[in-house]
Protein backbone atom coordinates (compact mmCIF):
# COMPACT_ATOMS: atom_id res chain seq x y z
CA UNK A 1 0.00 0.00 0.00
CA UNK A 2 1.77 3.55 -1.00
CA UNK A 3 2.74 5.50 2.29
CA UNK A 4 0.56 9.07 2.94
CA UNK A 5 3.66 10.39 1.95
CA UNK A 6 2.73 11.63 -1.21
CA UNK A 7 5.64 13.09 -3.73
CA UNK A 8 5.68 17.14 -4.75
CA UNK A 9 6.18 15.41 -8.34
CA UNK A 10 3.04 14.52 -10.53
CA UNK A 11 1.74 11.52 -9.05
CA UNK A 12 -0.55 10.77 -12.39
CA UNK A 13 -3.54 10.99 -9.43
CA UNK A 14 -4.67 14.12 -9.51
CA UNK A 15 -6.08 15.55 -13.17
CA UNK A 16 -8.55 18.37 -14.38
CA UNK A 17 -10.58 15.97 -16.09
CA UNK A 18 -12.83 13.56 -13.82
CA UNK A 19 -12.61 9.87 -15.47
CA UNK A 20 -13.22 6.99 -13.01
CA UNK A 21 -10.59 4.89 -11.72
CA UNK A 22 -10.07 1.48 -12.93
CA UNK A 23 -9.37 -1.64 -11.05
CA UNK A 24 -7.32 -4.00 -12.14
CA UNK A 25 -8.41 -7.46 -13.34
CA UNK A 26 -6.91 -10.77 -12.56
CA UNK A 27 -3.15 -10.85 -12.58
CA UNK A 28 -0.46 -12.62 -14.28
CA UNK A 29 3.13 -13.81 -13.08
CA UNK A 30 5.49 -12.96 -16.38
CA UNK A 31 9.14 -15.06 -15.67
CA UNK A 32 11.11 -12.04 -16.99
CA UNK A 33 14.17 -12.59 -14.76
CA UNK A 34 15.36 -10.70 -11.94
CA UNK A 35 17.28 -7.95 -12.89
CA UNK A 36 20.48 -6.90 -10.31
CA UNK A 37 22.62 -4.37 -11.70
CA UNK A 38 19.61 -2.54 -13.81
CA UNK A 39 22.75 -1.18 -15.66
CA UNK A 40 22.34 -4.53 -17.15
CA UNK A 41 20.65 -6.10 -19.92
CA UNK A 42 16.56 -6.36 -19.44
CA UNK A 43 14.81 -8.86 -17.93
CA UNK A 44 13.95 -11.65 -20.67
CA UNK A 45 10.83 -12.59 -21.86
CA UNK A 46 8.61 -15.60 -20.79
CA UNK A 47 10.46 -18.63 -20.72
CA UNK A 48 7.76 -20.70 -21.39
CA UNK A 49 5.00 -20.62 -23.91
CA UNK A 50 1.79 -18.97 -22.56
CA UNK A 51 3.72 -18.47 -19.36
CA UNK A 52 1.92 -15.34 -17.93
CA UNK A 53 0.43 -13.90 -20.47
CA UNK A 54 -1.65 -10.66 -19.79
CA UNK A 55 -4.93 -11.26 -18.44
CA UNK A 56 -7.84 -9.37 -20.07
CA UNK A 57 -9.52 -6.59 -18.17
CA UNK A 58 -12.13 -3.95 -18.01
CA UNK A 59 -11.12 -0.47 -19.97
CA UNK A 60 -11.70 2.96 -18.70
CA UNK A 61 -14.92 3.96 -19.79
CA UNK A 62 -13.73 6.05 -22.13
CA UNK A 63 -12.13 3.10 -24.11
CA UNK A 64 -14.76 0.21 -23.52
CA UNK A 65 -15.85 0.10 -26.76
CA UNK A 66 -12.76 1.24 -28.36
CA UNK A 67 -10.17 -0.80 -27.14
CA UNK A 68 -9.24 -4.61 -25.27
CA UNK A 69 -7.90 -3.94 -21.92
CA UNK A 70 -5.44 -6.48 -19.92
CA UNK A 71 -3.17 -5.93 -16.83
CA UNK A 72 -0.80 -8.51 -15.06
CA UNK A 73 2.03 -8.74 -13.38
CA UNK A 74 6.36 -9.07 -13.47
CA UNK A 75 8.69 -11.29 -11.83
CA UNK A 76 10.04 -8.48 -10.58
CA UNK A 77 6.79 -7.57 -8.61
CA UNK A 78 6.02 -4.59 -11.27
CA UNK A 79 1.97 -4.57 -12.06
CA UNK A 80 1.36 -3.27 -15.52
CA UNK A 81 -1.49 -1.91 -18.05
CA UNK A 82 -2.44 -3.02 -21.50
CA UNK A 83 -4.45 -1.66 -24.25
CA UNK A 84 -5.05 -2.52 -27.59
CA UNK A 85 -7.25 -0.48 -29.86
CA UNK A 86 -10.05 -2.05 -32.28
CA UNK A 87 -9.03 -0.14 -35.08
CA UNK A 88 -4.77 -0.58 -34.23
CA UNK A 89 -2.99 1.09 -36.03
CA UNK A 90 -0.08 -1.12 -35.57
CA UNK A 91 2.29 1.23 -33.43
CA UNK A 92 2.38 0.91 -29.39
CA UNK A 93 3.22 4.05 -26.82
CA UNK A 94 4.83 2.60 -24.07
CA UNK A 95 4.36 4.99 -20.94
CA UNK A 96 6.65 5.86 -18.06
CA UNK A 97 4.92 7.54 -15.17
CA UNK A 98 5.58 10.48 -12.99
CA UNK A 99 6.45 10.45 -9.17
CA UNK A 100 8.07 8.43 -7.74
CA UNK A 101 5.38 7.09 -5.51
CA UNK A 102 6.95 6.25 -1.77
CA UNK A 103 4.66 2.82 -1.38
CA UNK A 104 6.71 0.09 -0.57
CA UNK A 105 4.70 -2.21 -3.55
CA UNK A 106 3.94 -1.93 -7.07
CA UNK A 107 0.44 -0.31 -7.18
CA UNK A 108 -1.58 -2.37 -9.05
CA UNK A 109 -4.24 0.68 -9.86
CA UNK A 110 -1.27 3.06 -10.69
CA UNK A 111 -0.70 1.56 -14.51
CA UNK A 112 -4.73 1.34 -15.01
CA UNK A 113 -4.76 4.84 -13.42
CA UNK A 114 -2.53 6.18 -16.26
CA UNK A 115 -4.33 4.49 -19.13
CA UNK A 116 -7.17 6.36 -17.92
CA UNK A 117 -5.75 9.41 -17.97
CA UNK A 118 -4.14 9.32 -21.38
CA UNK A 119 -6.63 7.70 -23.10
CA UNK A 120 -6.35 10.12 -25.86
CA UNK A 121 -3.38 7.95 -27.05
CA UNK A 122 -5.72 4.80 -27.21
CA UNK A 123 -8.37 6.82 -29.13
CA UNK A 124 -5.83 7.64 -31.65
CA UNK A 125 -5.39 4.16 -32.43
CA UNK A 126 -2.12 3.86 -30.50
CA UNK A 127 -1.74 0.59 -28.26
CA UNK A 128 -0.47 1.68 -25.05
CA UNK A 129 1.18 -0.31 -22.10
CA UNK A 130 2.78 0.99 -18.97
CA UNK A 131 4.21 -0.15 -16.01
CA UNK A 132 3.48 0.63 -12.36
CA UNK A 133 7.15 -0.09 -11.50
CA UNK A 134 8.31 -2.87 -8.83
CA UNK A 135 8.21 -0.98 -6.11
CA UNK A 136 7.41 2.65 -4.97
CA UNK A 137 10.72 5.51 -3.96
CA UNK A 138 13.69 6.52 -5.98
CA UNK A 139 15.39 4.85 -8.51
CA UNK A 140 15.27 6.08 -12.14
CA UNK A 141 17.41 2.78 -14.02
CA UNK A 142 14.86 0.22 -12.20
CA UNK A 143 12.10 2.25 -13.41
CA UNK A 144 13.27 1.88 -17.01
CA UNK A 145 14.15 -1.56 -16.33
CA UNK A 146 10.80 -2.12 -16.07
CA UNK A 147 9.42 -0.03 -18.70
CA UNK A 148 11.27 -1.42 -20.86
CA UNK A 149 10.35 -5.34 -19.41
CA UNK A 150 6.86 -4.06 -20.29
CA UNK A 151 7.69 -3.27 -23.65
CA UNK A 152 8.93 -6.78 -24.27
CA UNK A 153 5.62 -8.17 -22.57
CA UNK A 154 3.33 -6.62 -25.31
CA UNK A 155 5.84 -7.68 -28.31
CA UNK A 156 5.55 -11.29 -26.48
CA UNK A 157 2.26 -11.21 -26.73
CA UNK A 158 0.75 -8.96 -29.71
CA UNK A 159 3.83 -9.26 -32.01
CA UNK A 160 6.13 -6.53 -33.16
CA UNK A 161 4.86 -2.83 -33.68
CA UNK A 162 5.22 -1.26 -36.81
CA UNK A 163 6.69 1.32 -34.61
CA UNK A 164 7.48 2.11 -30.77
CA UNK A 165 7.21 5.53 -28.90
CA UNK A 166 8.17 6.21 -25.52
CA UNK A 167 6.06 8.72 -23.72
CA UNK A 168 6.86 10.49 -20.08
CA UNK A 169 5.61 12.88 -17.66
CA UNK A 170 6.65 14.94 -14.92
CA UNK A 171 9.45 12.26 -13.34
CA UNK A 172 8.56 10.01 -15.72
CA UNK A 173 10.10 12.13 -18.45
CA UNK A 174 13.28 11.36 -16.67
CA UNK A 175 12.52 7.91 -16.70
CA UNK A 176 11.71 7.70 -20.54
CA UNK A 177 14.50 10.00 -21.42
CA UNK A 178 16.92 7.39 -19.61
CA UNK A 179 15.24 4.83 -21.49
CA UNK A 180 16.18 6.24 -24.79
CA UNK A 181 19.51 6.53 -23.65
CA UNK A 182 19.86 2.48 -22.44
CA UNK A 183 17.87 1.19 -24.54
CA UNK A 184 17.19 2.99 -27.36
CA UNK A 185 19.98 2.04 -29.62
CA UNK A 186 19.17 -1.38 -30.04
CA UNK A 187 17.27 -2.32 -33.35
CA UNK A 188 13.95 -2.64 -33.13
CA UNK A 189 13.51 -1.46 -29.71
CA UNK A 190 11.96 2.04 -29.88
CA UNK A 191 11.67 4.66 -32.86
CA UNK A 192 10.74 7.72 -30.78
CA UNK A 193 10.08 9.70 -27.77
CA UNK A 194 7.92 12.23 -26.52
CA UNK A 195 8.27 14.23 -22.98
CA UNK A 196 5.52 15.99 -21.48
CA UNK A 197 6.56 18.64 -18.47
CA UNK A 198 9.39 16.15 -17.71
CA UNK A 199 11.85 16.50 -14.94
CA UNK A 200 14.70 16.62 -17.52
CA UNK A 201 17.57 18.06 -15.11
CA UNK A 202 18.65 14.76 -13.75
CA UNK A 203 18.79 13.98 -9.71
CA UNK A 204 22.14 15.66 -9.10
CA UNK A 205 20.65 19.34 -10.23
CA UNK A 206 16.97 18.58 -10.48
CA UNK A 207 16.15 19.05 -6.61
CA UNK A 208 18.38 21.86 -6.01
CA UNK A 209 15.86 24.24 -5.23
CA UNK A 210 14.28 21.39 -3.06
CA UNK A 211 17.41 21.59 -1.12
CA UNK A 212 17.36 25.79 -0.69
CA UNK A 213 13.47 25.16 -0.20
CA UNK A 214 14.28 22.84 2.76
CA UNK A 215 16.84 25.08 4.22
CA UNK A 216 15.45 28.44 3.60
CA UNK A 217 12.38 27.10 5.19
CA UNK A 218 13.50 26.13 8.54
CA UNK A 219 15.58 29.37 8.80
CA UNK A 220 12.55 31.31 8.80
CA UNK A 221 10.57 28.61 10.36
CA UNK A 222 12.54 27.03 12.98
CA UNK A 223 10.05 23.91 13.01
CA UNK A 224 10.91 21.39 10.84
CA UNK A 225 11.94 20.15 13.46
CA UNK A 226 11.17 22.03 16.74
CA UNK A 227 14.20 22.94 18.88
CA UNK A 228 12.45 20.33 21.80
CA UNK A 229 12.49 17.71 18.78
CA UNK A 230 15.77 15.39 17.93
CA UNK A 231 18.11 17.33 15.70
CA UNK A 232 18.73 15.85 12.20
CA UNK A 233 20.76 17.08 9.26
CA UNK A 234 18.07 18.88 7.06
CA UNK A 235 19.48 16.91 3.73
CA UNK A 236 18.54 14.13 5.10
CA UNK A 237 14.75 15.91 4.08
CA UNK A 238 13.16 13.96 7.78
CA UNK A 239 14.89 11.35 10.33
CA UNK A 240 14.21 7.79 9.48
CA UNK A 241 11.63 7.10 12.77
CA UNK A 242 9.83 9.72 12.50
CA UNK A 243 6.48 9.70 12.30
CA UNK A 244 5.45 12.82 10.78
CA UNK A 245 2.45 12.58 8.15
CA UNK A 246 1.58 14.64 5.05
CA UNK A 247 -1.17 16.86 7.31
CA UNK A 248 1.47 17.24 10.29
CA UNK A 249 3.69 18.75 7.58
CA UNK A 250 0.88 21.34 5.97
CA UNK A 251 0.51 22.37 9.84
CA UNK A 252 3.81 23.16 10.48
CA UNK A 253 3.75 25.18 7.03
CA UNK A 254 0.43 27.13 8.11
CA UNK A 255 1.67 27.97 11.19
CA UNK A 256 4.85 29.59 9.95
CA UNK A 257 3.28 31.39 6.86
CA UNK A 258 -0.59 31.04 7.03
CA UNK A 259 -0.09 29.98 3.48
CA UNK A 260 -3.67 28.21 3.86
CA UNK A 261 -5.23 31.49 4.81
CA UNK A 262 -6.41 34.18 3.15
CA UNK A 263 -4.17 37.14 2.97
CA UNK A 264 -6.18 39.51 5.27
CA UNK A 265 -6.29 36.51 8.04
CA UNK A 266 -2.03 36.21 8.75
CA UNK A 267 0.16 37.76 10.98
CA UNK A 268 2.82 40.51 9.84
CA UNK A 269 5.44 37.69 10.83
CA UNK A 270 3.43 34.99 8.70
CA UNK A 271 3.32 37.29 5.65
CA UNK A 272 6.90 38.33 5.68
CA UNK A 273 7.71 34.57 6.52
CA UNK A 274 5.83 33.20 3.03
CA UNK A 275 7.35 36.59 1.09
CA UNK A 276 10.93 35.50 2.09
CA UNK A 277 10.59 31.59 1.34
CA UNK A 278 8.78 32.43 -2.11
CA UNK A 279 11.64 35.21 -3.50
CA UNK A 280 14.23 33.41 -1.81
CA UNK A 281 13.57 29.65 -3.78
CA UNK A 282 11.26 31.12 -6.29
CA UNK A 283 8.86 28.84 -6.10
CA UNK A 284 5.63 29.51 -6.92
CA UNK A 285 2.79 30.06 -3.65
CA UNK A 286 0.70 27.56 -5.06
CA UNK A 287 2.97 24.67 -5.28
CA UNK A 288 4.85 25.27 -2.06
CA UNK A 289 3.43 23.00 0.33
CA UNK A 290 4.01 19.65 -2.33
CA UNK A 291 7.48 20.99 -3.18
CA UNK A 292 8.27 20.58 1.06
CA UNK A 293 6.97 17.43 0.98
CA UNK A 294 8.94 16.09 -1.71
CA UNK A 295 11.93 18.46 0.09
CA UNK A 296 10.64 16.32 2.84
CA UNK A 297 9.36 12.38 2.72
CA UNK A 298 11.07 11.98 -1.09
CA UNK A 299 14.44 13.27 0.27
CA UNK A 300 14.24 10.50 3.05
CA UNK A 301 13.37 7.90 0.84
CA UNK A 302 16.69 8.91 -1.42
CA UNK A 303 19.00 9.43 1.43
CA UNK A 304 17.25 6.81 3.87
CA UNK A 305 16.12 4.10 1.71
CA UNK A 306 18.16 3.93 -1.57
CA UNK A 307 21.97 5.74 -0.16
CA UNK A 308 22.46 3.93 3.53
CA UNK A 309 22.31 7.38 4.56
CA UNK A 310 25.11 9.17 2.47
CA UNK A 311 24.03 12.73 1.14
CA UNK A 312 23.67 13.47 -2.48
CA UNK A 313 23.20 16.78 -1.84
CA UNK A 314 25.07 20.27 -1.08
CA UNK A 315 24.57 24.45 -0.41
CA UNK A 316 27.63 24.96 0.02
CA UNK A 317 28.34 27.92 -1.97
CA UNK A 318 25.27 29.26 -3.14
CA UNK A 319 24.55 32.86 -1.97
CA UNK A 320 20.77 33.43 -1.18
CA UNK A 321 18.88 36.74 -2.39
CA UNK A 322 15.85 37.95 -2.26
CA UNK A 323 15.09 38.52 1.68
CA UNK A 324 14.37 41.47 3.98
CA UNK A 325 17.58 40.58 4.81
CA UNK A 326 20.29 38.74 2.76
CA UNK A 327 22.73 38.71 4.93
CA UNK A 328 21.22 37.36 8.36
CA UNK A 329 19.82 34.69 6.16
CA UNK A 330 23.08 33.81 4.18
CA UNK A 331 24.98 33.52 7.83
CA UNK A 332 22.40 31.69 9.47
CA UNK A 333 21.15 29.08 6.97
CA UNK A 334 22.67 25.12 7.49
CA UNK A 335 25.24 24.49 4.91
CA UNK A 336 26.45 21.26 4.11
CA UNK A 337 28.56 18.85 1.12
CA UNK A 338 27.16 15.88 -0.21
CA UNK A 339 29.38 12.70 -0.11
CA UNK A 340 31.11 12.56 -2.96
CA UNK A 341 29.74 8.75 -3.63
CA UNK A 342 26.31 9.67 -2.87
CA UNK A 343 26.18 12.23 -5.27
CA UNK A 344 27.93 9.32 -7.82
CA UNK A 345 25.52 7.26 -7.15
CA UNK A 346 22.32 9.58 -7.86
CA UNK A 347 23.70 10.72 -10.96
CA UNK A 348 24.56 7.44 -12.47
CA UNK A 349 21.13 5.84 -11.49
CA UNK A 350 18.99 9.49 -13.05
CA UNK A 351 20.86 11.92 -14.34
CA UNK A 352 21.31 12.26 -18.34
CA UNK A 353 24.12 11.66 -20.70
CA UNK A 354 22.25 13.09 -24.03
CA UNK A 355 23.46 10.47 -26.08
CA UNK A 356 19.60 9.51 -27.33
CA UNK A 357 19.99 8.52 -31.13
CA UNK A 358 16.18 8.47 -31.48
CA UNK A 359 13.71 11.78 -32.46
CA UNK A 360 12.63 13.54 -29.20
CA UNK A 361 9.83 15.60 -28.83
CA UNK A 362 8.89 17.59 -25.42
CA UNK A 363 5.99 19.15 -25.11
CA UNK A 364 5.70 21.88 -21.86
CA UNK A 365 3.46 24.23 -19.81
CA UNK A 366 5.64 27.42 -19.91
CA UNK A 367 3.89 27.90 -16.45
CA UNK A 368 4.58 24.56 -14.57
CA UNK A 369 4.72 25.31 -11.20
CA UNK A 370 6.27 21.76 -10.34
CA UNK A 371 8.84 20.84 -13.33
CA UNK A 372 10.14 25.00 -13.90
CA UNK A 373 10.27 25.03 -17.90
CA UNK A 374 13.86 25.25 -17.49
CA UNK A 375 14.23 21.96 -17.26
CA UNK A 376 14.18 22.09 -20.84
CA UNK A 377 16.87 24.47 -20.83
CA UNK A 378 18.98 21.89 -19.03
CA UNK A 379 17.64 19.32 -21.75
CA UNK A 380 18.80 21.38 -24.50
CA UNK A 381 22.21 21.91 -23.18
CA UNK A 382 22.66 18.08 -22.32
CA UNK A 383 21.53 16.76 -26.15
CA UNK A 384 24.01 20.09 -27.28
CA UNK A 385 26.78 18.96 -24.80
CA UNK A 386 26.70 15.40 -26.25
CA UNK A 387 26.20 16.30 -29.92
CA UNK A 388 22.92 15.56 -30.18
CA UNK A 389 21.22 18.42 -30.17
CA UNK A 390 19.62 17.66 -33.68
CA UNK A 391 17.19 14.99 -32.22
CA UNK A 392 15.52 17.35 -30.74
CA UNK A 393 12.35 19.77 -31.20
CA UNK A 394 10.76 21.51 -27.97
CA UNK A 395 7.36 22.83 -27.87
CA UNK A 396 6.21 25.28 -25.42
CA UNK A 397 2.32 25.90 -24.25
CA UNK A 398 0.81 29.16 -22.48
CA UNK A 399 -0.63 26.44 -19.76
CA UNK A 400 -0.31 26.40 -16.09
CA UNK A 401 -0.92 22.82 -15.14
CA UNK A 402 1.85 20.16 -14.50
CA UNK A 403 -0.19 16.81 -13.93
CA UNK A 404 -2.43 17.29 -17.07
CA UNK A 405 -1.89 19.58 -20.47
CA UNK A 406 -4.58 19.70 -23.11
CA UNK A 407 -5.57 16.16 -24.68
CA UNK A 408 -6.12 18.05 -28.16
CA UNK A 409 -2.40 18.79 -27.78
CA UNK A 410 -0.84 15.39 -26.18
CA UNK A 411 -2.60 13.80 -30.02
CA UNK A 412 -1.24 16.17 -32.36
CA UNK A 413 2.59 15.23 -30.47
CA UNK A 414 2.40 12.15 -31.30
CA UNK A 415 0.84 12.64 -34.70
CA UNK A 416 4.10 15.13 -35.02
CA UNK A 417 6.24 12.09 -33.88
CA UNK A 418 5.05 9.57 -35.68
CA UNK A 419 5.44 11.97 -38.97
CA UNK A 420 8.41 12.66 -37.99
CA UNK A 421 9.46 8.79 -37.26
CA UNK A 422 7.62 8.16 -40.75
CA UNK A 423 8.97 10.51 -42.81
CA UNK A 424 12.50 11.62 -41.45
CA UNK A 425 11.48 15.10 -41.75
CA UNK A 426 12.08 17.02 -38.48
CA UNK A 427 8.87 19.31 -37.89
CA UNK A 428 9.06 22.65 -36.07
CA UNK A 429 7.66 24.08 -32.93
CA UNK A 430 5.78 26.40 -35.53
CA UNK A 431 4.45 23.58 -37.92
CA UNK A 432 3.51 21.50 -35.18
CA UNK A 433 1.28 24.34 -33.17
CA UNK A 434 -0.28 25.19 -36.74
CA UNK A 435 -1.29 21.70 -36.98
CA UNK A 436 -3.46 21.55 -33.41
CA UNK A 437 -6.71 22.63 -34.75
CA UNK A 438 -7.15 19.85 -36.51
CA UNK A 439 -7.53 17.57 -32.99
CA UNK A 440 -9.18 20.46 -30.99
CA UNK A 441 -12.15 19.92 -33.60
CA UNK A 442 -12.39 16.31 -31.78
CA UNK A 443 -11.31 16.91 -28.17
CA UNK A 444 -12.14 20.77 -28.10
CA UNK A 445 -9.80 21.47 -24.90
CA UNK A 446 -7.47 23.78 -26.27
CA UNK A 447 -4.23 24.35 -28.04
CA UNK A 448 -1.77 26.95 -26.01
CA UNK A 449 1.17 26.86 -28.27
CA UNK A 450 3.80 29.57 -28.08
CA UNK A 451 6.17 28.57 -31.09
CA UNK A 452 8.43 31.20 -30.13
CA UNK A 453 8.91 31.09 -26.68
CA UNK A 454 12.57 29.90 -25.65
CA UNK A 455 13.20 28.92 -22.10
CA UNK A 456 15.80 30.62 -19.84
CA UNK A 457 19.18 28.29 -18.42
CA UNK A 458 18.23 26.54 -15.75
CA UNK A 459 20.83 28.59 -13.30
CA UNK A 460 18.35 31.36 -13.96
CA UNK A 461 15.33 29.54 -11.89
CA UNK A 462 17.76 27.06 -9.70
CA UNK A 463 20.93 29.22 -8.19
CA UNK A 464 23.87 26.48 -9.06
CA UNK A 465 26.42 24.56 -6.82
CA UNK A 466 30.24 25.63 -7.53
CA UNK A 467 31.16 23.61 -11.16
CA UNK A 468 27.21 23.18 -11.76
CA UNK A 469 26.96 25.18 -14.94
CA UNK A 470 28.31 22.77 -17.55
CA UNK A 471 25.68 20.02 -19.20
CA UNK A 472 25.44 17.28 -19.14
CA UNK A 473 25.48 16.98 -15.68
CA UNK A 474 26.81 13.45 -16.19
CA UNK A 475 29.07 12.45 -19.61
CA UNK A 476 28.99 9.37 -21.45
CA UNK A 477 32.34 8.97 -20.32
CA UNK A 478 31.63 8.97 -16.51
CA UNK A 479 28.73 6.45 -17.16
CA UNK A 480 31.20 4.30 -18.21
CA UNK A 481 33.26 4.65 -15.91
CA UNK A 482 31.51 4.60 -13.04
CA UNK A 483 29.37 1.42 -14.28
CA UNK A 484 32.52 -0.67 -14.53
CA UNK A 485 32.43 0.43 -10.04
CA UNK A 486 30.47 -2.50 -8.47
CA UNK A 487 26.86 -1.62 -6.54
CA UNK A 488 27.58 1.64 -8.30
CA UNK A 489 23.67 3.58 -8.28
CA UNK A 490 20.43 3.01 -6.87
CA UNK A 491 19.76 -0.43 -6.07
CA UNK A 492 16.16 -1.68 -7.82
Amino acid sequence: MPTPHAPAHDTGRTHRRSRPAVVAAALAAVFLGTLGNVSATPARAAAEPGAGQPVAADCPPALAKKATCYTGRDANGAHYAMAVPHRWNGSLVVHAHGGPDLGDASDPARSTEDLERWAVMVDQGYAWAGSSYRRGGYGARMAAADTENVRRLFTDRFGRPEHTYLHGQSWGGNVAAKVAETYGRRPGAYDGVLLTNGVLGGGSRGYDYRVDLRVVYQYYCHNHPRPSEPSYPLWQGLRAGSTMTTAGLRARLQECTGYASDPADRTARQQRNLDDILAVTRIPERTLESHLRFATFTFRDIVTNRLDGRNPFGNRGVHYTGSHDDKALNAGVERFSADPTARRDLSWDSDLTGKVSLPVLTLHAIDDPTAFVEHEAAYRATLRGAGREGNLVQTFTREHEHSSLSDSEYANSMAALDTWVRTGHRPSPRSIAASCGTFDATYGEGCFYDPGFHPSPYASRVRPRPGGLAWPAMTAAQERAWSRIEGVGIAP
